[in-house]
């Protein structure tokens, strides 16, 4: 994925990560669903860091 579509997932991700945000805010939430929601916002921002990467090296590779 690079331009554009590097651009689009790392937004769809974004969304994800603030809906996590959102429920881990939940003063009700268990720590056993806290803590999987947090490995779960953890595994998104790592596929976030992956596809910026990957459209950084897609667009020096377009500039050379």
């Amino acid at each position: 994925m690079s331009g554009p579509d590097a651009s689009a997932e790392v937004r769809r991700i974004a969304a994800q990560l603030g809906e996590l945000a959102e429920r881990l805010r939940d003063p009700e939430l268990a720590d056993e669903s806290a803590e999987a929601l947090a490995r779960e916002a953890a595994e998104l921002v790592s596929r976030a860091g992956t596809e910026l990467d990957r459209a950084l090296r897609d667009a020096g590779a377009a500039g050379e």
